[in-house]
């Protein structure tokens, strides 16, 4: 671990210990103390780096929400045809409820957050806004909000049922909401 004026990455593992620590302790259990004691960096670098903790909360947040737009991404820009498409957005709810409890943790930490602090409704409006957009590049507007709607709650089922339902189901309701014929 690099120490003193000349450790660029200073900043970064700050980032990461905070997310490390709410996955652990939860937003109200991170402090500046903390964060600095698991960044292995002086206290002093906090408020250097940061300008508060809503500050440093919104940058953690941020590289983790751009983190799972990047897989919507990734998955969505794949697909070239609807039925891709729609495979793809089955493949995103059984990934993001594959069991990786710390991405399950954040998610929900920052949802309470925002619901908790409004100004960090602006950092999940942006998260489901870029989500959405991904999904418009197979999906008219409105389609692509049910489906993201979809894709959060069968992700947080499947994420806490004790046997959670299986990727046809999953697809099944992909399929009904794409296929969907206003009367």
């Amino acid at each position: 671990m690099a120490t003193g004026r000349t450790d660029p990455e200073r900043r970064d593992r700050i980032i990461t210990a905070t997310l490390d620590l709410i996955a652990e302790e939860g937003v109200a259990g991170t402090s500046h103390r903390k964060v600095a004691a698991r960044a292995g960096v002086p206290l002093g670098s906090m408020t250097y780096h940061f300008d508060g903790m809503d500050e440093l909360l919104r940058e953690a947040f941020t590289r983790f929400s751009s983190g799972i737009v990047a897989v919507f991404e990734e998955r969505l820009g794949a697909a070239g045809t609807p039925d891709e498409a729609r495979e793809a957005v089955a493949d995103l709810v059984h990934h993001l409820s594959s069991g990786n409890q710390r991405e399950l943790v954040l998610t929900h930490e920052l949802y309470t957050l925002a619901a908790r602090k409004p100004a960090f409704r602006a950092l999940t409006r942006e998260w489901m806004g870029r989500s959405r957009r991904a999904l418009e590049w197979h999906f008219d507007p409105a389609t692509a909000r049910q489906l993201d709607a979809l894709i959060e709650g069968l992700s947080i089922h499947r994420a806490l049922e004790t046997e959670p339902h299986d990727r046809a189901l999953t697809l099944e309701a992909v399929t009904r909401i794409t296929s969907a014929r206003t009367p």
